[in-house]
């Protein structure tokens, strides 16, 4: 017997028939660039606000402020071998014909402990990997160089000599405390884990991670684990879509499968809207037979659906709206168009409101300007830096050494020289490969002296919407990038000895120069040090450097600060001008640490170290310019944030003068 609808019921379900069988077509369907334009333009893509958390909870996340290394690591000048910390003088002469005989001193200086007795001429201290230099020595000789030749006193042989500061990791080699170890927007992995473990930091503010609720949609839709029906499919798209969440640096909020009821799935949505940042929904955005999703996200609120089908196979039916600011996305729900149109559309928005760059790509070719030289036998991985240059992409390799921990952090990616290869050779063409998101060229790289008061300045840049790479090379490799043309600007502060003006000297052809700031440079000396208070500096220095017992601390040939040393000694040695180390802030921590007792550097890093300091001469600190390049929208940005108010005000609360004045 043929059963039929009651009256009411027949013409509900040829309402129906007649429904689906019209199947509304798309609103607009428009190409990929124009949904994106307009799907952008009413989303505020500026990073979320930020949030603290524990440093073992930040991997992964953005760093939402500039951080500034308040500690120097090493914090002291330290052993990189087991051996014996010495005199480099004494050891002038020594081989195998003639080798010199040291005295050890009574103690052994192991990690953790500092040392109490001064290493005099001809005496030895024992020393381990990590130790601390004690006093009156400036370099270390491991202990397979030497031999052991009596008990008693002990006395060690050495037959080959020593350079100052030979396996002497210096105070703030690594990271100079003042220095601006991370910069706000940098994504935190373990190697900046371990930068910022090693500043002694525990809590970090970083950018909230976007919230985004993801919903399923479809009567067909059953949740994974449970028994299918007739006629029923898996949910695999709101797995997909959480995942891809996480991926994309959100924090996904899974709200589960809703089956076709209008009523109870806008009440879904409106809860996710209220629960996060942004909602993504799968399935219902056909506009055919129970799709109802595009309409619910038609009276949610203004300005509601923005764009309703993309000229993309797969991924048409794609829906893109915004309610009240938040960004609401209804994908395909078949899953390859989900995931395709969530990664071209989606990801992004999520990657921006996380404060993550755009993913980079995993390899590039470049040339190596300087010849790196390698171990044979062994594979090596040099870490790079990429410089973008007229003759193509430039690797540059980073020189900090295999005991520093912002290498890693600082580099874009790396390179290997065969286990066969004693070298590699300069000009060499390599591949390289990328570390995280290094494919971004930098659109200002900055190579030469590093400066407290030029992070204010890449910081000012970077507020206008540029991004800089800055090479610590020092003043003279500044220089010789820049006639290479591997680098837009070169800080410098080089004094002419013959004229005593600063920097003027290193501008040729196709090298100009701009003026930056003043940085007043002195002694430093511990407070309450009676040698040298109430004096001027020469009036110190005329004294100290007659006093046997008054230890220096110097600076490393090439420096512009070595240079006024020199000049101020007039050939004279004093002790300890053979520890020169490579930055001020390792010649503020031996004089605050006792290592040393007096030294030439910036009033700046004598306020960190809190030490006195008597005026030498003011240091002028400028810039070299290619001049091919002086009409790039980069340096030019880098003129006007130079010139900027504001970045003047923070550049003199750092102790510098700007050069106008």
């Amino acid at each position: 017997m043929t059963e039929y609808p009651a009256p009411g019921r027949e013409a509900d379900l040829i309402s129906r028939v007649r429904a689906a069988a019209r199947q509304e077509q798309f609103l607009d369907v428009v190409s990929a660039d124009e949904a994106r334009a307009r799907f952008i333009a009413h989303i505020d893509m500026a990073p979320l606000g930020d949030e603290t958390v524990l440093l073992s909870d930040a991997l992964g996340r953005v760093l939402a402020h500039d951080v500034v290394a308040a500690v120097d690591a090493p914090p002291f000048d330290r052993s990189n071998v087991d051996g014996f910390a010495l005199r480099a003088a004494d050891t002038l002469g020594a081989g195998d014909v003639a080798p010199k005989i040291f005295t050890l001193n009574g103690e052994v200086i192991a990690c953790g402990h500092a040392p109490a007795l001064e290493v005099e001429s001809g005496t030895a201290t024992t020393i381990a990997t990590g130790g601390v230099i004690p006093r009156g020595a400036d370099a270390v000789v491991m202990i397979e160089q030497t031999e052991l030749i009596g008990d008693d006193p002990p006395r060690i042989e050495l037959r080959r000599a020593a350079a100052p500061g030979q396996f002497v990791s210096y105070a703030g080699s690594d990271i100079a405390r003042g220095e601006t170890l991370l910069r706000r927007g940098a994504r935190i992995g373990s190697r900046e884990i371990g930068m910022l473990a090693a500043s002694g930091l525990a809590h970090i503010d970083v950018v909230r991670r976007p919230k985004v609720a993801v919903l399923s949609t479809g009567d067909e839709l059953v949740e994974p684990g449970k028994q299918l029906r007739p006629a029923s499919v898996y949910d695999s798209n709101g797995a997909i879509i959480a995942a891809a969440v996480s991926e994309a640096g959100g924090v996904p909020l899974a709200m589960g499968a809703f089956p076709d009821d209008a009523a109870a799935l806008e009440e879904a949505v409106r809860e996710a809207l209220a629960a996060s940042d942004m909602v993504v929904l799968s399935g219902g955005t056909s506009k055919g037979a129970g799709d109802l999703s595009h309409a619910i996200v038609s009276r949610l609120g203004r300005p509601g659906i923005l764009v309703h089908g993309v000229a993309l196979k797969p991924g048409k039916p794609l829906c893109l709206g915004v309610i009240d600011k938040k960004p609401i996305v209804v994908l395909p729900g078949f899953p390859t168009s989900a995931i395709f149109t969530f990664h071209a559309f989606v990801a992004p928005v999520i990657r921006a409101l996380a404060g993550l760059p755009p993913e980079a790509a995993e390899t590039v070719h470049a040339r190596v300007p300087v010849r790196i030289a390698s171990e044979l036998g062994r594979k090596e991985f040099v870490l790079v830096s990429l410089i973008d240059s007229e003759q193509g992409v430039i690797a540059f390799p980073t020189g900090k050494g295999s005991g520093s921990v912002t290498s890693f952090s600082q580099a874009d990616g790396f390179l290997e020289i065969d286990a066969l290869a004693s070298s590699l050779d300069a000009d060499s063409d390599v591949q390289v490969t990328l570390i995280g998101s290094a494919a971004q060229a930098p659109d200002l790289v900055i190579m030469g002296s590093h400066d407290v008061a030029l992070d204010v300045v890449v910081g000012s840049l970077a507020e206008r919407g540029f991004s800089a790479r800055t090479l610590a090379v020092g003043s003279l490799g500044g220089v010789a990038a820049a006639g290479r043309g591997e680098c837009d600007i070169a800080p410098v502060h080089l004094i002419d000895p013959a004229s005593g003006q600063y920097n003027v000297h290193l501008v040729s052809p196709g090298l100009t120069l701009v003026p930056g700031w003043r940085r007043m440079q002195g002694v430093l000396f511990r407070l309450g040090d009676k040698r040298f208070e109430g004096r001027t500096a020469r009036e110190a220095l005329a004294a100290i450097v007659a006093d046997p017992a008054a230890l220096m601390v110097n600076r490393n040939a090439g420096a512009g600060t070595r240079v006024l040393i020199d000049s101020l000694l007039a050939g004279a040695r004093p002790p300890g001008y053979a520890n020169q180390p490579k930055s001020h802030n390792a010649v503020a921590a031996a004089i605050a640490q006792g290592r040393a007792d007096w030294g030439v550097a910036i009033e700046p890093v004598a306020r960190l170290y809190g030490l006195g300091f008597l005026e030498l001469a003011s240091e002028h600190y400028d810039f070299l310019v290619v001049e091919s390049r002086r009409d790039r929208p980069a340096v030019q940005a880098f003129f006007a944030a130079l010139r900027d108010e504001t970045t003047r005000q923070r550049i003199r609360a750092l102790g510098m003068q700007p050069a106008d004045d």
